[in-house]
């Protein structure tokens, strides 16, 4: 960033070596109310965060040390899915009760590392709660309309499943 950062959040974050590039305008955002929102997304195909968890956990906290809403979203649909995204194997399909378990423990561990307590405090989500009753026609005409078969085989995640014969 050429100029000199006036908000304390993405100067920490700059200083960390955590910022490459900014949307026009953030900064002076940040430093006339820097209590935004930011989240990030954790697999509950476990029941344990792993050290490939660490900086997205450490950049949540040092959001809401400075006055930011961490969201925590734990991926119940996706997981029930299977969502095979950078993966080289299909993925075990997990039930309900398992990702529930797992969800819980996830939870439990990012409430050592973020508080979730009061008004203003971290949200932990679970996409499960929307996506569980979307239905297949909903989809396809709300969403699926904008994934054709194109788009979808140009990208490389779909490429390179395909061309291992995975679904």
């Amino acid at each position: 960033m050429a100029n000199p950062v006036t908000s304390e959040l993405l100067r920490d974050f700059t200083e960390r070596g955590l910022v490459h590039d900014v949307t026009a305008g953030l900064d002076q955002r940040l430093a006339a109310d820097p209590a935004i929102s930011a989240y990030i997304g954790f697999d509950p195909s476990a029941d344990s965060l792993h050290v490939g968890h660490l900086m997205g956990v450490l950049a949540l906290r040092r959001l809401q040390l400075h006055g930011g809403r961490p969201v925590a979203l734990v991926g119940g649909g996706t997981g029930m899915i299977g969502d095979p995204s950078g993966r080289s194997a299909e993925r075990n399909l997990l039930d309900r009760a398992t990702l529930d378990h797992n969800r819980a423990a996830i939870g439990a561990q990012l409430a050592n590392l973020v508080d979730f307590s009061g008004k203003s405090g971290a949200l932990l989500l679970d996409n499960l709660s929307w996506l569980g009753d979307l239905g297949l026609i909903d989809f396809l005409r709300d969403t699926g309309k904008h994934l054709t078969v194109g788009y979808m085989l140009a990208k490389e995640s779909v490429k390179t499943r395909l061309e291992g014969g995975l679904s």
